[in-house]
């Protein structure tokens, strides 16, 4: 879905109009957020946001992942796998299956790190376990309280904050704002800004973790793109901050294209930005999320090849503290299991 402008203006009257049903969802949410989730019997990690859209929580899952390979684990990264029409739970194969079977982000993370896709989390969990897993990281699911989680970190975008910070459908949250601090364990901001100043004040008042950490693009399309005119596509929760990003790397971005979150390119609609692009000697680029969706089982097909993938790497100013956390974490969580 595209996000609505009026989520992110103070004052709107269709966000007012629409505050009755925030409320009656928020009060679902809230106290579904309540209950007892299940024990997996290796420490979970979770990864989410406390709003509908982006907020660089992909990149956050791969960071995540490398810090756990690097003091040992064997992480196993957990995803609904939103998007796909497989329920699973099925170990995500990026040679065999494609977006609209596993969903984009699980496509593009298991090119990485192993991942499991099921609507069933218990059950994923099961195939998660069976694949060697020391630890699950979840893609997701913050708000839902099926398996119980050993540590939350939440995502959340320094220059674009909560919005407007009602609850769905009236804003973007995902649930009341007040039980989603309270279980939160660590908070990443990402990027520059002051938006999320009031959520970073009130999780470090609770004496919680927080961190900060910034994209930084990969040296290959940084090196293929430098000097030349493009034009930018993006089906993702925050196209313009792509689109921002792209000309701090000396990238001159002549047209821009913006598409709903996890849109489903055909192939009509990539022959006419191909067409846009040769009619004015301009190279397409775009996300790796994006170029996920345009995958087929065993590869890009031909009519997507010269699409470069503007691929992105979230970098934390303090790696140490999020080692530390991780670790502390991992021991706590060892240490209930096997009391």
């Amino acid at each position: 879905m595209r996000e609505p402008a009026f989520w992110h203006r103070q004052s709107s009257w269709i966000s007012l109009l629409l505050t009755p049903l925030g409320a009656l969802y928020g009060l679902v949410t809230g106290r579904r957020l309540q209950r007892e989730g299940f024990d997996a019997g290796i420490p979970v990690l979770c990864v989410g946001n406390y709003h509908v859209g982006g907020a660089g929580k992909t990149p956050a899952v791969l960071a995540l992942t490398k810090v756990l390979r690097d003091l040992g684990e064997t992480p196993v990264v957990l995803s609904r796998g939103y998007g796909g029409r497989l329920q699973g739970p099925i170990k995500v194969d990026p040679e065999r299956h494609a977006a609209v079977d596993v969903g984009d982000e699980p496509l593009m993370l298991a090119r990485t790190v192993p991942v499991v896709v099921a609507r069933d989390r218990i059950g994923g969990v099961a195939l998660a376990r069976s694949q060697g897993a020391s630890v699950i990281v979840m893609d997701d699911g913050f708000q839902n309280p099926a398996i119980a989680k050993d540590a939350s970190l939440i995502v959340i975008d320094g220059a674009r904050g909560l919005g407007n910070g009602r609850v769905f459908p009236a804003g973007p949250l995902r649930a009341p704002l007040p039980p989603q601090l309270a279980r939160t364990d660590a908070l990443i901001v990402v990027g520059d800004g002051s938006a999320a100043e009031p959520v970073t004040v009130a999780i470090a008042a609770m004496g919680r973790l927080v961190l900060s950490a910034h994209l930084r693009a990969d040296d290959a399309p940084v090196a293929l793109l430098r000097g030349r005119r493009v034009l930018a596509f993006a089906g993702i929760g925050d196209p313009a901050r792509f689109f921002r990003m792209l000309p701090t790397y000396g990238i001159e971005v002549v047209l821009e294209r913006a598409f709903a979150d996890h849109h489903p390119f055909s192939e009509s609609q990539i022959e006419t930005l191909i067409a846009e692009a040769k009619r004015d000697a301009l190279t397409l680029v775009t996300t790796e999320k994006d170029l996920a969706r345009l995958r087929k089982a065993g590869g890009l097909p031909c009519w997507a090849k010269d699409i470069v993938p503007f691929a992105v790497t979230l970098e934390f100013d303090s790696a140490a503290k999020l080692q530390m956390f991780v670790s502390e974490r991992l021991f706590r969580a060892r240490e209930k299991k096997y009391r």
